[in-house]
């Protein structure tokens, strides 16, 4: 009869999860523990692995009733939010997942940190929202080019029939302004229409050519600072999108540094790490592309923070609100994402892409 293998052989896939993750008894034994959970705690695996879990919760009552309940098939799996004790540490608010494994009496206890959890809202929230952006901008634009163009030429054989010089200053605002529009149109169709074009790409080679058109631009008054981690490898992908996309980033935090590069205290700042076993965009990579364009300008208003990223929203006079959007939907052509933290005195817009 062949030997179950043990615990810590059985479970250690679970080492290669972020999240927190104990298998237990029915009584609440730890039968193992993650690393995840060994960082989180402070505590060695072999330290807890036969402890009691339940004293780690500040309402261990509520481990025993789910415990109880799985035992007798109650429920597949229960979800709640509740409090993880630290030794050393405050309390951790956690949202517990608890499900029953494949053989009797044995557990799987997932904790997601809160923080953690309302960001993997946030991100699923942002690619849902950036899909139907894109599908609205396509939508949109096309509903508006047809009627466009004859009002544009309607308005060119008027004037050709008039011979008034006030009547024609009419014809030619309509003309103008017709012309204004389609380049609105043709920019909200520029991501759908030119072809991805993939190849090896260097981050470094991005962002220092995203630099040299920064400080030529905003030559006086502006520091850029890098800060790179020269380990990253190429990657494939097209370099003109990821150009364009970080040039958009840069641009608009440059134009939020106006008094403060009027003062010559602007900072701007790329930076590149490797995140690792990183989830986004509702899948795990073991590796990803983590570069950060941080400024120290007054931050994003409040007013237009969740909305930054749909089109035609501009915390700035006179912006057409089109930056952002093409960032986003350049960048989620490289299965990644863009996430901003922003409070006065520091905006950091964060790239994402997946590495091989």
């Amino acid at each position: 009869m062949t030997k179950p293998a043990a615990p810590s052989l059985r479970f250690h896939s679970f080492d290669l999860l972020a999240t927190l993750v104990a298998v237990v008894s029915g009584n609440g034994s730890v039968l193992f523990a993650n690393s995840a959970l060994e960082d989180a705690l402070g505590t060695s695996r072999r330290t807890l692995e036969g402890a009691s879990f339940l004293p780690f919760f500040t309402e261990p009552h509520i481990l025993r009733t789910a415990l109880d309940g799985a035992r007798v098939n109650e429920y597949a799996a229960l979800r709640y939010d509740g409090w993880m004790v630290r030794p050393h540490a405050e309390p951790l608010p956690v949202h517990v997942v608890l499900a029953q494994t494949d053989s009797p009496d044995e557990f799987v206890v997932e904790l997601l940190p809160l923080e953690a959890q309302a960001r993997q809202d946030r991100e699923e929230r942002l690619i849902d929202q950036a899909q139907a952006t894109k599908e609205l901008i396509r939508n949109l634009a096309h509903e508006i080019k047809n009627p466009l163009g004859g009002i544009r030429g309607a308005a060119q054989l008027l004037e050709m029939e008039i011979d008034s010089r006030d009547l024609k200053e009419y014809t030619r605002v309509i003309i103008h302004e017709a012309d204004r529009l389609q380049t609105l149109v043709d920019r909200l169709l520029a991501p759908h229409r030119r072809p991805h074009v993939v190849g090896d790409v260097n981050i470094h080679e991005v962002c220092e050519r995203v630099r040299s058109l920064i400080l030529a631009e905003f030559p006086r008054g502006l520091k850029v600072v890098r800060d790179y981690d020269t380990s990253i490898p190429e990657f494939r992908g097209d370099r003109e999108q990821l150009i364009q996309a970080v040039l958009n980033i840069a641009h608009n935090g440059c134009l939020a540094l106006a008094d403060r590069i009027a003062a010559g205290d602007a900072q701007l700042t790329f930076r590149t790490r490797i995140g690792r076993q990183v989830t986004f965009g509702k899948q795990r990579y073991r590796l990803a592309l983590e570069l950060h364009v941080i400024d120290n300008g007054p931050g994003v208003p409040d007013s237009i923070k969740d909305r930054i990223f749909y089109p035609l929203v501009s915390g700035r006079e006179g912006g057409s609100g089109l930056g952002l959007t093409l960032a986003q939907t350049f960048v989620q052509q490289h299965h990644g994402l863009i996430e901003c933290d922003s409070v006065p005195g520091r905006t950091d817009f964060k790239i994402l892409i997946p590495l091989p």
